[in-house]
């Protein structure tokens, strides 16, 4: 299968849906002519033009708003925020683009794709390196999709873009030029389908985003000691596929979640709520959590790295559990 990279992945699904459909369309700062501010809409501009990709003010309250109010005159628009941590288009995602199919007994739908960047990628400084998902996820009527590889990402976004719910679609700037294995053509991932991405018997890791491949790389040094981890990527976050990480638990009875979010209040602690209160009798230690720390990320790399997770926080992690 050929090889391509998180962006190109994106860029084609994108493609793809808008050839399909002429209803959807991108709107976003620089997401026209120059094609993003991480090449996630390049060449897109060129095919369809400035009406279906569309640069916007640099006012994500505006964007936000109109996608809103296109979507439920029958659009379906892909927001690209340059960076999700622009958070003044959350009024419009909350209070409206959420609630309104139920608030209109559901007469309206705002089938929307918010899409961008969050997370640590070098020295990018704390307003530019953080992971909020868990702020998504506490707001009822929202879908949060988490790809960490380029097939994922690309089935996954398609799927987003045919869903009649508004979508927030999250990329790790960390992973985006990262190569990874993606057939070319039609294929879409159902929303809420975790995915399985090593098997194993001794402990469950449940990890998001960047910190799958980290769980993999982890996982491989750990069956070097005879320990075997199962690595499960849930891929969206609403709906969550809990089930699949039940049937895990089942089998491992020892569970670590591991994201680059601040530990306090994290995707993290659901997990190991669900786990608590579906299966309890499961258990044979208590859920761990290895997590970004709670602070904000510093500048410097050595200290960005120490505040992040990485492969040898997973490795003590699932020590910890086995001990």
């Amino acid at each position: 299968m050929r090889r391509i990279t998180f962006v190109e992945a994106l860029v084609e699904a994108q493609r793809e849906e808008m050839r399909r459909d002429n209803s959807v369309f991108i709107m976003g700062e620089d997401s026209g002519y120059s094609g993003g501010a991480f090449g996630t809409t390049v060449g897109l501009w060129a095919e369809f033009g400035a009406e279906r990709v569309r640069d916007t003010p640099i006012s994500e309250a505006a964007i936000m708003g109109a996608a809103v109010g296109a979507a439920m005159a029958g659009m379906r628009p892909i927001v690209e925020m340059q960076y999700l941590e622009f958070l003044p288009y959350i009024d419009a995602l909350v209070n409206l683009a959420a609630k309104i199919h139920l608030m209109s007994g559901g007469q309206v739908r705002v089938p929307i794709v918010l899409r961008g960047p969050l997370g640590a990628k070098g020295a990018n400084g704390a307003q530019h390196t953080q992971n909020f998902e868990a702020w998504f996820l506490h707001t009822p009527g929202l879908y949060v999709v988490m790809p960490s590889t380029p097939y994922d990402a690309k089935g996954l976004l398609k799927s987003a873009v045919r869903d009649d719910n508004p979508v927030v679609f999250i990329e790790e700037k960390t992973i985006y030029f990262q190569l990874g294995e993606a057939p070319e053509g039609e294929y879409t991932i159902p929303l809420g389908q975790a995915d399985t991405k090593r098997p194993g018997k001794h402990v469950t890791v449940v990890a998001t985003g960047i910190t799958v491949g980290r769980a993999l790389r982890a996982a491989r040094r750990l069956a070097e000691d005879g320990i075997e981890v199962e690595v499960i990527d849930p891929r969206t976050l609403v709906p969550l596929d809990i089930e699949a990480i039940l049937r895990s638990l089942r089998k491992t009875h020892r569970l670590v979640v591991a994201h680059q979010a601040p530990k306090t209040g994290g995707f993290g602690a659901e997990v190991a709520a669900l786990a608590q209160e579906l299966a309890f009798d499961q258990l044979d230690a208590p859920v761990l959590r290895v997590a970004g720390l709670d602070i904000p990320t510093p500048y410097n790399l050595d200290l960005e790295k120490k505040a992040t997770v990485q492969e040898d926080d997973i490795i003590a992690g699932v020590r910890s559990v086995l001990a």
